[in-house]
């Protein structure tokens, strides 16, 4: 296949690496992280490079995004489907899985993540990789997904409990990937937490999901956007679906 690889920045060395050992033709387009910080232009600016796509002779174009504050939410396929990995965020595909981001969440809710692209490549405007430090979009999401589960009063608690974790970090941890020198990377995470008096941690990257994206193996960890259907989020364990 010849596929066309929309992703952020933050996957720059995974995408790369995996694209390159891929049996397809990948070619892969980068946007900034901090266009995280504004889920509609960022929605608007992967719409427009979907739809620049058309007539490239692409058998799929792929997102390396998750939900991501609802910025994948409204996407549409025009003539060539969309495949996208149903994630929340950055920090399952660095996992590998939404099991294993569930387990993290559930455990150590207040964790402020460190990876190596992110660190390298931030400009100042991305926010924090952080489990329980939402953006505008992702507080949104939360919220109406909490609504949905356990009613007004339940969601607007939990909402209480989630912003108390954000001034309440209590773990710093690196995520190696094992894709190039992380090693100041974790000094940097090191000394954060020696400063602010949190945990430190180093767990195993898992780039299993962003190989399979750009193999080709789309099973029930990836959603196939057929054309003319459009990405929707379903306020479950699927995170998205279609319409």
């Amino acid at each position: 296949m010849r596929l066309k690889c929309i992703g952020c920045e933050v996957l720059a060395r995974p995408l790369y690496l995996s694209a390159a050992y891929s049996p397809h033709t990948v070619d892969i387009e980068m946007l900034r992280y901090g266009l995280h910080q504004n889920s509609p232009d960022l929605r608007s600016r992967l719409q427009a490079a979907i739809d620049a796509a058309e007539g490239k002779g692409y058998d799929a174009v792929l997102l390396a995004y998750g939900l991501c504050g609802k910025s994948t939410d409204g996407l549409h396929a025009r003539s060539i489907p969309l495949v996208l990995p149903r994630a929340h965020d950055c920090i399952t595909i660095f996992l590998g899985s939404r099991q294993r981001y569930l387990k993290e969440f559930e455990q150590t809710p207040g964790t402020y993540w460190y990876v190596q692209d992110y660190i390298e490549r931030d400009d100042g405007s991305g926010g924090s990789l952080a489990i329980g430090a939402n953006t505008a979009g992702d507080a949104e999401e939360v919220r109406a997904s909490y609504v949905a589960k356990y009613g007004q009063d339940n969601a607007d608690y939990l909402m209480e409990v989630m912003g108390a974790w954000q001034s309440h970090y209590s773990r710093a941890a690196v995520i190696d990937l094992g894709v190039g020198d992380g090693s100041s990377v974790e000094q940097r995470a090191r000394t954060d937490a020696e400063r602010r008096g949190w945990n430190f941690e180093k767990l195993r990257g898992d780039i299993g999901l962003v190989q399979r994206l750009v193999n080709g193996d789309w099973d029930k960890d990836f959603l196939v956007v057929k054309p003319g259907q459009t990405i929707k989020m379903t306020y479950d364990d699927e995170i998205i679906g279609c319409q």
